[in-house]
């Protein structure tokens, strides 16, 4: 059990657990996760973590065939700019190790920003807490339990 997979049971929603063998060598955790589970890539989404203006963290979740716009979630978040998270403040704050990034269940809540493109799946699939797990849900579902937006984040 990982904090994400319980934030979900507490809540109540639908959602299903995916695992697979992860491979060390795979150098797309998203990709690696697509193929393993025969989903389709766009199906699956990365959670990435910015610092915005210098200061506060936020959550990006865009498509694993994707990247995050910085000038995109800068404007989403209403902030001047964003960079990628430094790792170990990722980490500390998220309670996640990089890779294994979930949007739920993370140890301090940020403010978190989701693809626009997902709505236009039923369910998606993010990292339920570590490398080779993830979990499948509706994504309004996932915007509801990170309190997130949709804005169009992919570049």
């Amino acid at each position: 059990m990982t904090p994400a997979i319980n934030t979900a049971k507490k809540a109540g929603i639908l959602f299903e657990i995916h695992e697979y063998q992860h491979d060390v060598a795979a150098e797309s955790y998203g990709l690696e996760a697509a193929e393993k589970l025969g989903v389709a890539a766009e199906q699956v989404f990365k959670t990435l973590v910015v610092t915005l203006d210098g200061k506060t963290l936020a959550v990006g979740i865009v498509p694993v065939t994707q990247q995050l716009g910085l000038k995109q979630i800068a404007k989403a978040a209403g902030a001047k700019k964003a960079v990628m998270g430094v790792p170990a403040e990722v980490e500390r704050a998220t309670g996640y190790v990089l890779g294994g990034v979930s949007p739920l269940g993370q140890k301090k809540r940020l403010a978190t920003y989701i693809d626009a493109s997902a709505v236009g799946f039923a369910t998606i699939f993010v990292s339920a807490g570590r490398r080779g797990l993830e979990i499948e849900l509706a994504p309004n579902d996932l915007a509801t339990l990170c309190n997130a937006e949709f804005a169009p984040l992919a570049v």
